[in-house]
């Protein structure tokens, strides 16, 4: 199994989301030995946020870019290589105020391309890349997967709808939560671990 890492947490060694998607891939590389792992730090070799040049490569046929075009395009084309070349895609999400860090952000904004991830057609959009098992590895100060504060919780719907418009339609959220809540949060993690289930 190919299984690519995304970390989207700036917090390092600190980070519960990190820590739960190594936890997801150790229990993939248990299930599945052999299996080669990479990892794709996006807060130490992180995505620009799409500018003009960046828009204009993406529908700008590949022989007739300019040289600033070619240069824009490969953060993108990188990435969505990446993605289509796992069998398993294991996405560590920090919830920031509710949803995502900016650089997963950029990340995805790179990944949504016309044409190469996903296509318009006349029964409407139609996701391309296919045949892919994700987790999201999804971590909070409080509580989001039930209760009062469910509903504050914008990352999960957000990745799971687009994930599914590129056509990732099989996608589990693993959570470690409650860890700034001082009665959960010494075994938010070890609850956590408890629950991957691969």
């Amino acid at each position: 199994m190919k299984i690519l890492h995304i970390i989207s947490s700036p917090r390092g060694e600190a980070s519960f989301s990190i820590k739960l998607g190594n936890g997801i891939v150790e229990k993939l590389k248990a299930k599945y030995p052999g299996s080669i792992v990479k990892e794709r730090d996006l807060t130490s070799t992180s995505f620009p946020h799409l500018e003009e040049v960046h828009l204009n490569s993406f529908f700008t046929p590949a022989e007739s870019r300019t040289p600033e075009q070619v240069e824009a395009v490969k953060h993108s084309d990188i990435a969505i290589a990446e993605i289509k070349a796992a069998d398993i895609i294991v996405i560590g999400v920090p919830l920031y105020n509710f949803s995502i860090h900016s650089s997963l952000k950029a990340w995805i904004d790179h990944i949504a391309r016309a044409g190469q991830t996903f296509r318009y057609s006349a029964n409407g959009p139609e996701g391309l890349v296919k045949d892919k098992k994700v987790y999201l590895a999804l971590a909070s100060g409080g509580v989001y997967s039930e209760g009062p504060s469910a509903s504050y919780d914008f990352a999960s719907p957000y990745l799971k709808t687009f994930l599914s418009f590129l056509g990732m339609t099989d996608t589990t959220v693993l959570r470690v939560e409650g860890v700034a809540v001082p009665d959960l949060k010494d075994t938010a993690l070890e609850k956590a671990i408890a629950s991957i289930e691969v």
